[in-house]
């Protein structure tokens, strides 16, 4: 798919086909958690400019963002509705929780590495619609794929950010670290399907 090769060259590894199945399997939960995750990336957007209202470009780039990750939430659960799915509460992966552990605690460390899970989870989203899209309904393939433009852009968007509000050096640096445990998240054992989760345990 096109737009594709930067965010594989990015990811230190692909979406293992056991979850892809394991999706299947789930195709309910696939939607809630994929509507709980346009949810939290839209919040995680809007504290993010509560935070650091300093930064007019970052305030400008997240408040686009968080504006289309609401979009995209209202056309999830738009597609529930009309296939009957109901919307309980379900509990989130370890995915972001985990990759958010690894994120420096001074300022303005603490910035850029959160820029940097940011791209990382967009990345990855990115990588998983593309991933799930040939294996589903015409509706679904046709509505990941379409995610697709916009999800990359977010992910380019909080990479430029952290590189700009940090330094090319230190994003070269951090990204490696980063990169390393979410790939451990996504190759290893979960017991819960989620969007974000490892393979099946």
């Amino acid at each position: 798919m096109a737009g594709l090769e930067p965010i594989r060259a990015f990811l230190h590894c692909a979406t293992p086909p056991a979850w892809v199945e394991w999706a299947l399997q789930h195709p309910d939960i696939l939607l809630i958690d994929h509507a709980n995750c346009e949810k939290k990336a839209a919040s995680t957007a809007l504290n993010l400019m509560y935070r650091y209202v300093e930064h007019h470009e970052l305030l400008k780039k997240l408040s686009r963002l968080a504006r289309e990750e609401l979009r995209h939430f209202e056309q999830v659960i738009a597609i529930m509705k009309a296939r009957g799915v109901e919307y309980p509460q379900i509990s989130a992966s370890r995915y972001a929780a985990e990759l958010r552990k690894e994120v420096r605690s001074h300022e303005p460390a603490r910035l850029v590495d959160t820029l940097l899970v940011g791209a990382i989870i967009e990345a990855r989203s990115c990588e998983r619609f593309a991933a799930l899209a040939p294996e589903l309904d015409e509706e679904l393939a046709d509505f990941y794929c379409s995610l697709l433009k916009s999800e990359s852009r977010h992910f380019m968007d909080y990479l430029k950010l952290a590189e700009k509000l940090g330094s090319a050096e230190e994003v070269a640096e951090r990204l490696p670290v980063l990169l390393r445990r979410e790939r451990q998240l996504i190759e290893s054992p979960d017991v819960e399907f989620r969007f974000h989760s490892g393979v099946p345990n």
